[in-house]
């Protein structure tokens, strides 16, 4: 029941305040979370809500029947607003969502299942139990934290390690349900991202001082999981380069008939790109035997050699992976 209490208090973030006549509760209808809404029929009240022009920011709409949903703002290049939003266990299949923009809304179970959520904005949604089968999520605007990603951080903050991982975990599910729909769909770049933070979330469970720990992030700096053939690229163009400077410190290159009347900064140019020559070498394995490392220098021969036919059949194996998906 609706009391002619008064206005509804409600005040989006932009500050446009509803109009609406409050409960007791100072809130109205549409925006009262203790109003049982489930077996309303609003569908059609939502729709034309939202058609004369008004924000659906802040509604609670938790376990409603909203199947087909449309709420597309025709003609206009911008989607309606429907900013902290409650669909908590809605039932949303088929629902149009063009460009809505849905930012800090809660969708937590909610069945999503053939929606229409392409060019939506879903920064910080809780998105935990989605039911996402054959919901369309090209081109959404997924923000750069998920919403138990902010709070996990948060408790890190505060050093609750029990809340911190049980919402890393919670949001390693929320990105596996994500990729797993992105991969159906051929959203392969999208796909990677959540596989990635996938597995960073599933990496901060573990024990901080953990070897399981340290080579996953390991993994993650030097190919980003499989997911960044650059980062191997960067990797080797940083090993070779170190090398190259160790090899020059030590002397390693061996004087060259082309050094004959150079001197001063010119000379020690031509060691310098010497060893970068030989670090090449080295890293590449061919091996030419021009260059013979003494002393410490074989060491680290030894070991770039090593690193590089390592780092070389990873980079094919990650760029083959990006380039046939």
């Amino acid at each position: 029941m609706k009391s002619n209490t008064g206005k509804c208090s409600y005040r989006n973030p932009d500050g446009w305040c509803c109009d609406q006549p409050a409960t007791k509760s100072g809130l109205c209808y549409w925006h009262d979370p203790d109003i049982d809404k489930s077996k309303d029929d609003i569908k059609e009240q939502v729709e034309e809500w939202a058609a004369e022009g008004k924000p659906l920011d802040g509604f609670q709409l938790a376990r409603t029947n909203l199947v087909d949903l449309n709420l597309v703002n025709r003609g206009n290049k911008v989607g309606f607003q429907c900013r902290n939003a409650d669909f908590y266990r809605a039932d949303l299949s088929d629902a149009h969502f063009f460009g809505l923009d849905l930012r800090g809304s809660s969708l937590m179970k909610t069945k999503l299942l053939g929606a229409n959520l392409h060019c939506a904005k879903l920064e910080n949604c809780n998105l935990l139990g989605a039911e996402l089968g054959r919901a369309r999520l090209e081109n959404i605007e997924w923000g750069e934290c998920l919403k138990q990603e902010m709070e996990a951080q948060e408790a890190g903050a505060l050093k609750r390690t029990g809340k911190s991982h049980s919402l890393c975990q919670e949001a390693e599910e929320v990105c596996r349900n994500i990729r797993k729909q992105c991969e159906k769909q051929g959203l392969f770049e999208t796909a990677g991202h959540f596989f990635k933070k996938e597995m960073r979330f599933r990496r901060y469970q573990m024990p901080r001082y953990s070897l399981k720990r340290w080579i996953s992030k390991a993994v993650d700096l030097f190919c980003g999981y499989g997911e960044d053939p650059l980062r191997v690229v960067a990797f080797s163009i940083s090993l070779i380069f170190a090398c190259a400077c160790a090899y020059f410190i030590l002397d390693t290159t061996s004087a060259n008939p082309i050094y004959e009347g150079v001197e001063g900064w010119q000379f020690y140019l031509l060691e310098f790109f010497n060893a970068l020559y030989f670090s090449v070498v080295t890293f590449t394995t061919l091996g030419y035997g021009d260059i013979t490392p003494v002393g410490v220098a074989r060491f680290i021969a030894a070991v770039e050699a090593f690193l590089g036919s390592f780092t070389m059949a990873l980079f094919v194996v990650v760029f083959v992976k990006k380039m046939t998906r």
